[in-house]
């Protein structure tokens, strides 16, 4: 399944309809102050990855893009996919806010989703880089010095 040439494309498909689901099935966060800070600092770690990243290097797909380049400064020194933690903190403000079981479904199913994502992005690393296994034994996949 992961060598198949739709892999990469469905599980795109996959994670914007789970955040889409997220954001159509909950009330919102404004009016819980703990979610608006979630969001806030989702929305600063998205920006802090974007900041180290080089725009030609930047793909939502879990593949590489020919010149791409490893990234291990800013939030990269800590962990290996800030954006997917951005993406993970600002949907579970939306989560934190309204709590339903279906949301705490399509946030799970999100989860995992990125997690397959970030997975098939290693595994392509590791082939194109030999720096990526050092890389990933002095950082951690989502959450720094923890996951």
């Amino acid at each position: 399944m992961m060598n198949n040439k739709y892999y990469p494309q469905t599980l795109v498909f996959l994670q914007f309809l789970l955040i889409g689901l997220i954001v159509l099935f909950s009330k919102g966060f404004i009016s819980n102050t703990f979610a608006i800070i979630i969001f806030i600092i989702g929305l600063l770690i998205g920006i802090w990855a974007l900041s180290h990243n080089q725009l030609g290097n930047f793909n939502i797909q879990p593949k590489l893009k020919e010149g791409s380049t490893l990234i291990t400064t800013g939030i990269y020194k800590y962990i290996r996919h800030p954006m997917y933690l951005s993406v993970i903190t600002t949907m579970f403000a939306f989560v934190l806010s309204t709590a339903n079981l279906l949301e705490i479904l399509f946030f799970i199913s999100l989860l995992l989703v990125l997690i397959l994502k970030a997975k098939r992005e290693e595994s392509l690393w590791i082939e194109h880089d030999e720096e990526y296994a050092r890389y990933k034994e002095r950082t951690k996949l989502f959450i720094p010095f923890v996951l």
